[in-house]
Parts: C-alpha cells; structure tokens; sequence
C-alpha cells in the first residue's frame, strides 16, 4: 500500500484518522498500532514476522539495559542489539550479495566454489534498513541515557511500525518522539498544516516524478553505445529529478501524516539542489540518515577530533557504509565512497578554493558532482554507468541520432521538467526576502502581499489534489524509490 493509491488515499487514511480521532487518548496507540501493522501486513503478509522479531527483541533489549545500567551488562546488550539487527540486515538484505561477491573472489583465485553451495534467494522485506536503523536509535539512545525509558510494548512497537514513517522515513529518533508516543495533542492548525504538506508532497510524487520516470526509465534502458549526449544528458536530468520530488515528496507526505495524528518529525531534505558543495549538499539531502550516520558512528569512531588521517577515513567509512546501505550493490558502494571522496577532497582545500567562485558556479559545481554520482547509482552495474558517462561526455558518432531527445519529450514531461527545475530552489527563504524587501518600502504591502498568499493557498492545494487525484486514477502502481531499500 503506497501513499499515492487511491486505496491508501480514499479508505485506509481516512479510516484510521477518524478512528485515532473517536479512540481517546488511552487507546489511540492500539488504534495506530492496529492500522500500521495493517498498512505492512497489506504487501508484506508473511515478512511482518520479521519486523514484529525486531520490536520484540530490541524492546527486551531495551528493558535490559534499564535494568543493568551502570553494571557493565548495558554494554553488553548494546553489543547483542547491534550484532541482531546487523544480523537481520546481513540475512534479509545482504546474503545474496556476500554469495556473489564470495563466488567472485573464490573464482578470482582459482579455488573451488562448491563450498558456498546454492545462491541464497530470500525475499527483501520493505523498508527493513529504515526500522532496523529505528531500533538500533532505541537502544542506544536509551544506553546513552538522552531519554527516559518506557515500558510499553505498544508505545515501542509503534515508535517502529508507524505507517507514515515505516516504509522509507525520516529515519525518526527514538528519543526524538519518545514523549510523544505517550501524549501527544492533534491540534487544529497542525491537522491543517499537515495536510497542506500531505498535498504537497503528493503532488511532488504524483505530477513530476512520476512524469520525468517515464524518459528516464526508457534512456537508462537503452544500450550506452546508441545514447548521443544530448539524450544521455536528458535522462540523468529526469533522474535527478526523479530521485528529489520522489524521497522528497515522500518525507513531505510523512511529516504531514505525522502531524495529522500529533507527531511532529524533524526535516528530511532542506532543498538540497540549491547547495554549494559537496558537504553542503549532505547537511541538506536524507538529513535524516546523514545525521544518523553521524550521531552513531562518525561522532563515536572520533569524528574529527583524533587528526586529519583519523577524520578522513571516518568519512570515507561513513559514506562506503552509507553506500551500502542502500542496497546491496557495488555501484551503491561505488556512489557512497565517490561522495565521501569528494567530502575528503573538499577538506583537503577544494572547500576553500570554492568559496572564491561565483555562487552560480559553486552551484554548477555541486549539481555535475551530484549527478555523475546518480549514474552510479542508478545505473545495473559498472559497466552501464561507466557506458553513461562515456555517452555524457564523449558521445559516439552518429548514435544521437538513433534516439535523439524528441523521442523522449511531451508537452507533459517539458512542463514536469520546468516545474521540477522551479521546484528545487529555496522558496520559503525566496518568499521570506521579497517579504522582507516589501516591509522595508512599506508595512502595508507586506501585509497585502502575506494575505495574498493566504488567499491563494488553498486554490493551489486543491488543484494540486485534484490533478493528482486524477493522474493516479489513470496511471499504473508506481512505488516511491526509496521503497527497495
């Protein structure tokens, strides 16, 4: 079940809306809990029982660590939650790649493969990185003593299983909403506020991504050797796109939701196109895993504090792990140590030499940086991406036109494209100068103009509604990127 059906959408949503809302304050967690093993049990019938293991041994776990604290044991349970989740991850996620890249080194050096036996084919739960990583925040966040511990099952089973957060975040910290798993207010204006971002996010999904999928989904599937750059360039354009008004239109519709049932989740993407380096880019894009990445494992390994060699290989091993997280893949370690390259690069003195350029060159800078590295990500295997960038930047002779751009472009998707390329700049900051600018000429206009926008919300939001509405009655299933992960 994905945000953007019309099954989720016209009956689960509003169902479980009215029923937190009639179910009081003593039973709303049952309720919430209750729709949100439902929302997964929806596409994932039989791998629930993984992530039900997962809340019963790491709120016992939990528990432990209460108990213990300051005997020495806490550690030790700290020890068993990070080698069971790992271990989760490593079964459900990663054996089939460990095979392939066992069979492949086995071959490499001559020796016999029969010891590995047969591939291992095992179903990928969704969205098992993103409660893993819930789980793992309960546990030490708790160890570290930064919240007050709940006994609760059903608090902590929903703190994991919440259906806006659930299938690909903001990865949420436990002690982040910890005191609001136990009481929590649904407010008016933030019941409104979340579904004007509900809106929005619907339609980042629903009117671009969906629409600029389309080319890019038929140019990577080309063979690189028929691709002239022109066509190339075009469909890293529409991926990069993609990716944005995907996760971004995701985390948009789970902030929302989370407010709607009182949950207030921090920012998951802080207009990440509009960054002026490659360390910028990563204090704006998934804030929530980057931050993640860095409360519980850069900080802890000695960030920056133990000298430059100790700094720049914790980067480098943040983002090879940031990498791999995200699915179980060689390009997605290629992506995670090509940024973490340039995080290193950038320390090294590129960050200086930027900070004399022109801001629109920076900006150039990190959109290149940013979508060479969407190759990798996107691509099969190294081999296509490597095929890419060859079609990018060095195009063979006489393959523009066997698939020239034309072919890939609609009314439709050009209007998708502007509006994407609109959507990525900084406009609550851009809005907020103009505002500034009026009050300084004259009090008065700033107040006409914040009425306008006022006036002109809620017409937007329900053609943005309306128009997805009907895109989504009318197009096919179409999961949010981040789903496989």
């Amino acid at each position: 079940m994905v945000f953007s059906s019309p099954l989720f959408l016209f009956l689960f949503l509003p169902l479980v809306l009215v029923a937190h809302l009639v179910a009081g304050r003593r039973l709303r967690n049952v309720v919430l809990l209750t729709g949100s093993l439902l929302f997964y049990a929806w596409g994932e019938p039989a791998l629930v029982v993984v992530m039900l293991a997962s809340i019963a041994i790491n709120h016992a776990l939990v528990a432990w660590i209460d108990r213990a604290r300051g005997t020495g044991s806490d550690r030790l349970a700290v020890g068993v939650s990070i080698a069971v989740n790992i271990g989760i991850l490593a079964v459900f996620k990663y054996a089939g790649w460990l095979w392939d890249t066992t069979y492949f080194l086995l071959r490499a050096i001559g020796a016999s493969t029969q010891i590995l036996g047969a591939r291992p084919h095992i179903r990928l739960p969704i969205g098992i990185s993103f409660f893993t990583f819930h789980a793992l925040s309960a546990v030490i966040d708790v160890y570290r003593g930064t919240v007050r511990v709940r006994r609760s099952l059903v608090d902590f089973a929903l703190y994991i299983s919440c259906f806006p957060q659930l299938i690909a975040g903001p990865i949420i910290r436990y002690h982040d909403v910890a005191d609001q798993l136990a009481d929590r207010r649904v407010t008016r204006s933030g019941f409104a506020y979340g579904v004007q971002r509900f809106i929005v996010g619907l339609g980042k999904k629903v009117l671009i991504a969906n629409v600029v999928a389309v080319p890019a989904d038929r140019i990577f599937a080309l063979p690189a050797a028929d691709l002239g750059a022109r066509t190339a360039w075009l469909g890293i354009v529409c991926y990069t796109l993609q990716i944005y008004f995907d996760f971004s239109g995701y985390s948009d519709m789970a902030i929302g939701l989370g407010r709607m049932l009182g949950f207030t989740y921090l920012e998951n993407f802080l207009h990440p196109y509009v960054a002026r380096s490659v360390t910028e880019f990563w204090r704006r894009w998934h804030v929530s895993l980057s931050s993640w990445f860095r409360d519980y494992l850069y900080v802890p390994l000695g960030g920056n504090r133990r000298g430059n060699g100790r700094t720049y290989f914790n980067l480098v091993l943040v983002f090879f792990l940031c990498g791999l997280w995200h699915g179980a893949s060689w390009t997605f370690v290629g992506w995670g140590l090509y940024h973490g390259a340039f995080l290193v690069i950038e320390r090294l003195g590129l960050a200086r030499l930027l900070e004399r350029w022109p801001s629109l060159l920076r900006r150039a800078y990190l959109l290149l940086t940013v979508m060479i590295g969407w190759v990798f990500f996107r691509a099969e295997d190294f081999a296509h991406a490597t095929g890419y960038l060859g079609a990018m930047f060095a195009p063979r002779i006489g393959a523009a036109a066997l698939h020239p751009p034309a072919l890939f472009l609609d009314s439709v998707t050009v209007l998708a494209l502007l509006a994407g390329v609109v959507g990525c700049a900084s406009w609550p900051a851009i809005v907020s100068a103009w505002s500034r600018r009026l009050s300084a000429r004259d009090p008065l206009l700033e107040t006409r103009f914040e009425i306008g926008l006022e006036i002109a919300r809620l017409p937007i939001l329900a053609a943005i509604f309306v128009a997805a509405s009907l895109e989504i009655s009318a197009s096919s299933y179409n999961p949010f990127i981040y789903f496989r992960f």
